[in-house]
């Protein structure tokens, strides 16, 4: 197979002018790809990892953008090309027909009036000289390639029509096209759950050899990069601290910046009572200087590593308890087809006959794929979404006979932390008003001075500065805005909090923060949590026991370390393989595979 040089970057400065003066998002980056292989690019958000790859893409919006200097040399079909100084017009014939891009959000890259096999079949008749009946065909075969069913329905469906895992095949599709000799991904499997991720990855592997492109995939997930990359660079503030081959990278990471990321991730094969985080390996002076901490690794996971012992006693002191959450036949049903009377006649059984407990003080996981009803399950149990059937109790109180004063009297006790912090926020309240909106309601304290020191107080306890208090939401990072979310729902002391895919958007060492902070929280007041993720590696992390659901029902329940370690049913048999793994058996094992 031609392994040739196909991409020469050469000390890439990309740089953004804002209000607050210049950002260098991208500085004096240079790397190679080769035909073939597939370069991981790794770093938390802000790190320069999607500007160097729209930079490449030339993509980046002049103003306030601009590639002030470098090479990107890219040895193609025609020759030779600097994709930096190739004027617009050149460049727009390199950019989808050399270059493929698939985007991190499916959903705002495909365009909502439009049905999908006309948005493929516009890329192909753009870069090839053929009809659109012809470009019809090639849609139809792309989308069988993908694994798309029923790929003529799928080219006439619109974006709205498909599912998440679908919509993110139809930008592959896409992309590959024509077959470009090189395929940016930008976290393509982010947001979709490990089954889903897990046949996407095989997917553009497969895609890869078979038109033998290469693969510039950029993730915060290093158990994905293990999957798939041959080498990878790791970027962060814009530079590259680190690159090499895979199995370099995760045997023997040599800078504090990589060790932290790959400790950051939720062991799957012990239980950790906190993750580590950056900070545990690394400080930044305020020149900017990176000073390494001595902690290895290994020292810092024994130090926080639980034993089984312990793990069993607390389980067993948590059941000794009278449960505090008590639910029964729930069922959560939504109606699909209704008669001329407009009685239902079909319906989509959400939540189906689910019973379980929660005792106080302890964390219970809900995990399943996406339509589960595990998100349902949770809005039901809160009563954000009326049930059809069943009975909840909490602490004794029925929660499906309650009328609703009573329910928003009760709602002091039980909180949700949703999934999207920041369309969770009023973008028109600073975070200051918004965490004070639950005390004004239920009218805690006597006075404004009062609810304002709490707000501050709980700023403090959620690591962020009493300065924020009159900033936007749209000033904060991700982790950030999510802290907010934490501090809003502690606002009222509950006792009961569901966290509803609560760091699914998060990278890896954010997510350790945030992770960190639940369970610091739940120690210091109690708390009870149900904690809701497609993410089982997270969820086994979190909690003590855990509930596997599948198509509105439980498939197994029992301890997060049992279920773990010893699945019962299939469908968690599959769930735990499909978990990205990046231990050094499964790298070199895939390496081999691909040498032999």
């Amino acid at each position: 197979m031609d392994k040739s040089l196909l991409l020469e970057v050469k000390n890439l400065v990309t740089q953004f002018k804002t209000e607050e003066g210049t950002t260098t998002a991208v500085n004096d980056v240079s790397f190679e790809i080769y035909r073939g292989e597939t370069v991981g690019i790794v770093g938390e958000s802000g790190s320069g990892k999607s500007v160097t790859c729209l930079s490449l893409m030339r993509l980046i919006p002049n103003p306030p953008g601009k590639i002030l200097a470098g090479q990107m040399l890219y040895h193609g079909r025609e020759g030779t090309v600097d994709l930096v100084t190739l004027p617009e017009q050149d460049m727009r014939r390199y950019r989808g027909n050399e270059i493929g891009m698939i985007f991190q959000e499916p959903m705002t890259s495909l365009n909502p009036v439009f049905t999908c096999g006309d948005q493929v079949m516009e890329a192909i008749m753009l870069h090839q000289s053929v009809s659109r009946h012809e470009a019809r065909e090639r849609t139809l075969e792309l989308f069988e390639k993908v694994q798309l069913p029923d790929p003529k329905r799928m080219a006439d469906s619109y974006p709205h029509q498909l599912s998440g895992g679908q919509k993110q095949r139809v930008m592959i599709a896409m992309a590959m096209s024509c077959n470009p000799g090189i395929l940016v991904a930008d976290e393509p499997t982010t947001a979709l759950d490990v089954t889903v991720q897990k046949t996407i990855l095989d997917l553009m592997a497969d895609l890869k050899s078979r038109i033998n492109s290469s693969i510039i995939f950029i993730t915060h997930d290093l158990g994905v990069i293990a999957e798939v990359a041959d080498r990878v660079i790791v970027m962060y503030k814009g530079r590259i601290v680190e690159q090499g081959s895979v199995l370099d990278i995760f045997s023997n990471p040599q800078h504090p910046y990589t060790k932290g990321l790959l400790a950051c991730r939720p062991p799957l094969g012990k239980r950790l009572s906190k993750l580590p985080v950056i900070a545990d390996f690394m400080e930044e002076k305020p020149d900017g200087t990176l000073v390494e901490k001595a902690h290895s690794v290994a020292t810092l996971i024994d130090s926080v590593t639980v034993s089984p012992q312990e793990t069993k006693a607390r389980l067993v002191s948590l059941e000794a308890q009278a449960p505090m959450l008590k639910v029964r036949n729930l069922k959560t049903w939504f109606p699909t087809k209704r008669n001329l009377l407009g009685r239902p006649q079909a319906w989509v059984k959400a939540v189906d006959d689910v019973s379980f407990d929660v005792y106080p003080g302890e964390t219970l996981g809900l995990v399943g794929e996406s339509g589960c009803g595990k998100t349902t399950l949770g809005r039901t149990i809160i009563r954000l979404v009326e049930p059809h059937d069943g009975t909840m109790e909490l602490e004794g109180k029925d929660l499906v006979g309650m009328n609703k004063q009573d329910l928003t009297a009760l709602r002091k006790d039980m909180q949700i932390i949703f999934q999207d912090p920041y369309s969770s926020l009023n973008p028109r309240l600073t975070i200051g008003n918004a965490i004070m909106e639950p005390l004004n309601v239920h009218k805690v304290f006597n006075t404004e001075q009062e609810r304002k020191a709490r707000v501050l107080e709980l700023l403090d306890r959620v690591g962020l500065q009493r300065i924020h208090y009159n900033r936007y939401p749209h000033e904060f990072s991700g982790g950030q805005r999510q802290r907010i979310c934490i501090a809003r729902a502690l606002a009222l002391n509950p006792r009961f909090i569901i966290c509803d895919e609560s760091v699914s958007a998060l990278d890896v060492s954010v997510q350790a923060q945030v992770l960190n902070l639940l369970i610091e929280l739940r120690k210091d007041f109690g708390f009870t949590y149900i904690f809701v993720s497609h993410d089982l590696s997270v969820v086994k992390f979190m909690s003590d026991r855990m509930v596997v659901m599948n198509k509105g029902k439980i498939e197994e329940m029992g301890p997060a370390d049992e279920i773990y370690n010893n699945p019962q049913h299939p469908y968690t048999q599959k769930l735990i393989d499909a978990i990205p793994k990046g231990e050094l058996e499964d790298i070199m094992a895939r390496l081999a595979l691909v040498k032999g």
